[in-house]
């Protein structure tokens, strides 16, 4: 007779691995004939695209590109500020082990640092350091045996679990588009720098669909025809669909914007207004809760059942928090004292993060960088803020995997005098969860089979790590006899020493 089992599924979300890799972009800029020579930089700043990834047998390759904004002092009567706009492309692969095609992957390019040097009037060298983060996924599908139901004296160890399994995973891409008109008195003349973000993410689900929604929010700082520096910023809405098969209102989601691909440019034959198009690839990953009973041991007390062990890696306890984060700062720049501030780029960075007494502790800095008027020119300057702050939640300890994403909700300036009062709104984004290894039951075979011959009784001293489970299996009594003959009240609490009688029967071999 063969076993009859029941079968639970379950989809396992997990981290194959994840590395972290520098990578050097560098390039020639040539100035176009009708701008003026290069004296010096005053700035240079870019936005990072990924464009393509390929996962491939232990590695991942990743091509990209930055649209890169160089602001200089021109080399003529007047010291004009100018700027130059230009494309690196880059290609990096990292090796990550056990990764493989078919698995999926997260990307995230931070440019960590951009030098240009001008190799002489019409020509710049510029190069960039990417810090280029990737973590590979494999989606697994595991069968539980939960239970079997046709063997009469079968004894189960069962433990009742809670674990999150993977609905389903999705993407889209989306284009965010719009013409945004200057001030009607200026005319323009170039895009000096730009940035763009994504900010004000929301998420709405329905049957088999998630609805993701966001603005990307871009500033532009431009150069008008008689060499006014003024600026622009604009929220343009994105909004896609990923299908996900038995997705509901239950279900946890994790999403992702990545940026594609980048176009702001100067509207043809029109001196008043800019074009911004954004490529934009949303991810998903959709997560249930469920509860599995888990078979930990079993045999029988008739036959001899034998069945496979496997150890999988499960995830757990998942929850997503959001947590806003203020901060004010005065800075201090005596050389602002009645001059202009043009643009400010803030750029939040997490340098070392703790699991202690049910809370995540941040320590991290935010890079600013600003752009402000000084002796009729224009004048840089990076500073680093330090912060540090706490997200609070049931369940967080030292085992668990957090993932955080920080938003940059606001950031306002006020120029007084030779001060600038920063105020800064920071919204972290947390992703919680456990992995816990499970020994799960995937196969069940009978052997002989035994009657039940003569019934016998046997005494025995509990030895340390005992458990009335594995007594009970090791003699093939039960643990509800054990228990009723003992008169045991818990029968978790049992003691090195302890003498208990154990039912048993003794038993002759039969043939299957």
């Amino acid at each position: 007779m063969l076993p009859e089992t029941e079968k639970e599924r379950v989809c396992i979300n997990q981290v194959i691995g994840q590395n972290v890799k520098e990578s050097k972009v560098e390039g020639d800029v040539i100035v176009n004939d009708i701008k003026p020579d290069v004296l010096n930089i005053i700035s240079a700043d870019g936005i990072p695209c990924v464009y393509k990834k390929e996962i491939m047998d232990g590695k991942v390759r990743i091509d990209g590109s930055i649209n890169t904004y160089i602001i200089y002092l021109a080399d003529d009567e007047n010291s004009t500020v100018r700027s130059l706009n230009t494309v690196l492309d880059f290609t990096q692969v990292i090796n990550i082990d056990g990764c493989m095609p078919g698995m999926t992957s997260k990307e995230n390019v931070n440019i960590k640092n951009i030098e240009c040097r001008v190799l002489n009037g019409r020509k710049i060298n510029v190069k960039s350091t990417l810090s280029i983060t990737s973590k590979v996924y494999s989606n697994d599908n595991i069968e539980i045996i939960s239970n079997v139901s046709n063997l009469d004296d079968v004894q189960v160890l069962n433990n009742e679990k809670k674990v999150n399994s993977l609905i389903g995973d999705g993407n889209t891409r989306v284009y965010a588009k719009d013409t945004v008109n200057v001030d009607t008195a200026d005319e323009l003349a170039e895009i000096m720098k730009a940035n763009i973000r994504v900010v004000n993410k929301d998420i709405k689900l329905s049957y088999n669909k998630v609805l993701a929604k966001a603005d990307a929010d871009v500033a532009i700082l431009y150069l008008t025809e008689d060499n006014r520096i003024k600026s622009i910023n604009t929220k343009i809405p994105v909004m896609g669909f990923i299908d996900i098969e038995n997705i509901s209102d239950n279900s946890i989601c994790d999403l992702d914007y990545q940026i594609k691909n980048l176009i702001i440019k100067p509207n043809t034959g029109d001196m008043h207004s800019i074009y911004i198009e954004a490529e934009i690839e949303i991810s998903c990953f959709a997560y249930e809760t469920k509860n599995i009973n888990l078979i930990e041991d079993m045999y029988s007390i008739s036959s001899d059942l034998n069945f496979n062990q496997q150890e999988i890696m499960t995830m757990s306890g998942k929850q997503n928090v959001k947590e806003n984060c203020n901060i004010k700062e005065q800075i201090n720049i005596p050389e602002m004292n009645g001059n202009r501030l043009y643009n400010v780029k803030v750029t939040p960075n997490i340098l070392n993060t703790t699991i202690r007494n049910s809370k995540i502790i941040y320590e991290g800095e935010m890079s600013i960088e600003l752009l402000y008027e000084m002796n009729n020119s224009v004048n840089s300057k990076n500073i680093e803020i330090p912060f540090n702050f706490e997200v609070m939640s049931d369940g967080i300890d030292e085992n668990c995997t957090v993932d955080t994403d920080i938003d940059l909700k606001k950031d306002d300036f006020i120029v007084n005098n030779g001060n600038i009062d920063a105020n800064i709104d920071l919204e972290f984004n947390v992703s919680i969860s456990k992995n816990e290894k499970l020994n799960i039951i995937n196969e069940i075979s009978l052997g002989e089979t035994r009657e039940n011959n003569i019934y016998s009784m046997v005494i025995y001293f509990v030895k340390p790590g005992d458990t009335i489970w594995k007594i009970s299996k090791k003699f093939k009594s039960t643990i509800d006899d054990i228990v009723r003959v003992n008169e045991i009240e818990d029968p978790n609490k049992i003691y090195p020493g302890q003498q208990l009688y154990i039912p048993k029967f003794v038993k002759k071999r039969v043939a299957v």
